[in-house]
């Protein structure tokens, strides 16, 4: 416990000594968004920041174009001791028309300042029971394409042990559990005539659209607590007088965990189905990109990062508000333990907003940014100074997810 508290006073004694480095990145990344796989400048800036120490090994582009990493270590351990590799993640694409909307400027500040605190704690360790290595992943587009998703699916988490990140929100919390996210593309494909002199010879496409929409609004007053999915036609027609012969629409499914989506996104296809019977359409349903999932907890993971983020003066919420938001987190926390906590930012404007965008670049963010960054490289020492807490992260991430899984095979 002693050389515990010791690393963590070394950590926070290095973050607050690289301040005026880690504002400028951030506010650098906040001044220049860039859209989902687009975060060009973002990566650049990364690379010129992490130039500054050659203790770090940097790869760019890492596995997929705008990614990154950059490793120090291992340190600590002798030879045949457990190997962990602890990995920050961060992220800094942007929003459309309003920039840094939900904070990615400050998720990246934070997964790079509590890197640097860990590095700063871990140097000339040799008492350690393990030999640590640590990790900066940069994960673009989180907004758009599911940038780790990606990452998962080409190996860039296989050698990776446990995995950090925070996000801004509208308070402090140690887990939000988010929910699923999907897309759906639903097209009518009908008959065109003239509207008013043959309208007998047309199959109305966007006829199939409104009636799948009123579908939809009759099935939304049946839902379960959390499941939901909002919606647009993106295309019903021309003009006026004539039948249209294809319609388009838009869908995002949420649901609280994988087996709620698989059912919802059932009920859902059944109402577009309907609709294509109903008025004699052809219908192609696709799911366009990948499926956010939930967030796995991390039990022993939560209590200690509340721990030290009320040693830090963070105040929780009792009573976390219900955070129906996804990211692609949730996919990497079904194969790595980790923790993604929420934090304040001095704002109670909601995320996506442009008030919200205006907060994230606010040197008022700063001090709710490092704390954070603080709590959970503290969180990660004590990790890596304690064999049981080790275990009990490992047995945690097990059973949580054989849980879910065991509730998917179920449906």
């Amino acid at each position: 416990m002693e050389q515990a508290e010791q690393m963590k006073k070394l950590l926070q004694s290095s973050i607050d000594s690289h301040r005026n480095e880690l504002h400028g990145l951030s506010r650098d990344i906040w001044a220049h968004p860039e859209l989902a796989g687009k975060e060009n400048y973002a990566l650049d800036r990364f690379l010129r920041f992490l130039s500054l120490d050659p203790a770090w090994s940097v790869q760019s582009p890492y596995k997929i174009p705008t990614a990154f990493r950059a490793s120090w270590g291992p340190v600590g351990g002798g030879e045949g001791d457990p190997f962990l590799n602890v990995a920050f993640l961060c992220e800094y694409d942007a929003l459309p028309e309003i920039g840094h909307a939900c904070g990615h400027n400050l998720v990246a500040e934070v997964g790079v300042a509590a890197a640097l605190g860990l590095k700063a704690a871990l140097e000339g360790q040799t008492q350690l029971s393990v030999r640590v290595k640590v990790t900066i992943l940069g994960t673009p587009a989180e907004e758009d394409i599911g940038g780790k998703i990606e990452l998962l699916n080409v190996g860039a988490f296989a050698d990776i042990d446990l995995i950090f990140m925070a996000h801004p929100s509208v308070e402090d919390a140690p887990f939000m559990p988010g929910v699923t996210a999907a897309a759906m593309v639903v097209k009518y494909y009908g008959r065109a005539s003239h509207a008013s002199f043959c309208p007998w010879m047309s199959i109305n496409a966007l006829d199939a659209a409104v009636l799948a929409y009123n579908n939809l609004m009759a099935l939304r007053k049946q839902l379960k607590p959390g499941n939901g999915f909002q919606g647009i036609i993106k295309h019903g027609g021309v003009t006026p007088n004539v039948t249209p012969a294809y319609s388009e629409l838009e869908f995002f499914l949420r649901a609280p965990g994988l087996k709620e989506h698989f059912e919802l996104k059932a009920k859902i296809e059944a109402c577009f189905m309907a609709a294509a019977m109903a008025t004699g359409c052809q219908v192609d349903i696709s799911h366009p990109g990948h499926v956010y999932s939930n967030i796995l907890p991390n039990d022993t993971l939560a209590k200690l990062y509340e721990i030290n983020g009320k040693a830090l003066g963070i105040q929780f919420a009792e009573k976390p508000l219900n955070f129906n938001a996804s990211t692609d987190f949730g996919n990497v926390s079904f194969v790595v333990p980790g923790i993604h906590p929420f934090f304040y930012i001095g704002t109670d404007a909601f995320i996506h907003t442009e008030e919200y965008a205006t907060a994230a670049g606010a040197e008022e963010a700063q001090m709710y940014t490092l704390r954070v960054a603080k709590a959970l490289a503290m969180t990660a020492v004590d990790v890596v100074c304690s064999p049981h807490l080790l275990s009990q992260v490992k047995k945690d991430f097990a059973v949580a997810k054989m849980k879910q899984e065991n509730s998917i095979n179920n449906i």
